[in-house]
């Protein structure tokens, strides 16, 4: 009985590991760093600000989220394998917006000045409260 429950247990944790055969076809077209201890194949674009009061009643945060929200629908039109993480820090008054998006999709859409970005970055200067608009380009993998 022991046997059968270790078994099944097994059998079930394998069907979550990763194939070997599907790491490697994708190690293909990762492009590698720090002479091969890692590599990417997915690239962030970051819009980050500062904004000012707490968060929990921040006006200028909620400006900011409001911003987001007007333009969310453009960004996610971006690449159909897109993902969109807000982050917010309550300590040192951060707001970032990362969109990170496979290698193929990253060119295509510097070519069109990450749109809409522009038009984000100005409307949230235009904010009070918010400093620091700032944007990074990036590697992002989940590992």
């Amino acid at each position: 009985m022991k046997l059968s429950i270790l078994a099944s247990t097994l059998a079930t944790v394998a069907a979550f590991a990763p194939s070997s055969s599907i790491r490697s076809s994708t190690a293909l077209n990762d492009v590698p760093l720090a002479n091969g201890s890692m590599s990417f194949n997915r690239v962030c674009r970051e819009w980050r600000c500062k904004y000012d009061g707490d968060k929990s009643t921040s006006e200028s945060l909620e400006a900011v989220a409001k911003a987001v929200d007007e333009v969310l629908a453009d960004i996610k039109a971006v690449s159909s394998d897109i993902t969109v993480n807000r982050l917010v820090c309550g300590g040192c008054l951060d707001f970032k917006l990362m969109m990170t998006v496979p290698l193929d999709d990253f060119g295509p859409w510097e070519e069109k000045g990450f749109a809409p970005e522009s038009a984000f970055l100005e409307k949230i200067k235009a904010i009070d409260g918010i400093t620091q608009v700032e944007t990074q380009t990036i590697t992002n993998m989940e590992i």
